[in-house]
């Protein structure tokens, strides 16, 4: 017989990290996708009366993941990320200076993305941490929950990064494999805006 000692036991967390991790990647994948092809100016520039902006969106995340998958869990990255110290400039974490490459940042984003899953892989699920720029009475977040956060936040940007790249060339879709979008010519999707503008014309006579 065989000792139940000796047989391999099978971690019961796997799957569920399996599953964050998969959603994880994605939106991380998808952000950095939208880069691709666009010019230093056209990564950079502000697309909205709030500056939001391409290459920001990338050097936002990094620091999101820095912080609650590294520092929270007393695991630093080690990474230097000058525009979240104290007393740096407002919002300087979401927009790249003329003298931060587009290659620094990318690379610093995935340097920070591998030490995030290293933590991941390295605790359980239930660990509990504090989030260093929360209220101390209320900054425990268990491991679970700030990856929750971290693919909530991610996904939001990428879907802000998916409109952005619309709006300056066109380009649309999930990933290089996956449109997600609808089949249609130009012709089709000019008459399907303008269909959609007639509803909403109709509905404004009507109310």
């Amino acid at each position: 017989m065989t000792d139940p000692e000796a047989a391999p036991k099978t971690d019961p967390e796997a799957a569920p990290k399996a599953d964050l991790h998969f959603y994880l990647q994605s939106a991380r994948d998808a952000l950095l996708w939208k880069l691709e092809g666009l010019s230093e100016y056209d990564i950079r520039r502000p697309s909205t009366p709030t500056g939001t902006n391409l290459l920001g969106l990338v050097k936002h995340v990094a620091g999101v993941e820095s912080g609650y998958l590294g520092d929270t869990f007393g695991r630093p990255s080690g990474e230097s990320l000058p525009w979240l110290e104290d007393g740096a400039e407002t919002n300087a974490d979401m927009w790249a200076a003329a003298e931060e490459s587009r290659e620094h940042i990318v690379d610093l984003y995935r340097r920070t993305w591998a030490h995030a899953d290293a933590t991941i892989d390295a605790l359980a699920l239930g660990t509990v941490g504090r989030v260093p720029w929360w209220p101390s009475e209320r900054n425990e977040v268990t491991l679970h929950h700030a990856v929750v956060r971290v693919i909530a936040d991610t996904h939001r940007h990428a879907g802000h990064a998916d409109i952005l790249r619309e709006l300056m060339d066109g380009s649309v879709g999930m990933d290089k494999g996956n449109g997600s979008m609808a089949t249609g010519d130009s012709a089709w999707w000019e008459e399907y805006r303008s269909r959609l503008e007639r509803a909403a014309q109709e509905a404004e006579r009507n109310m």
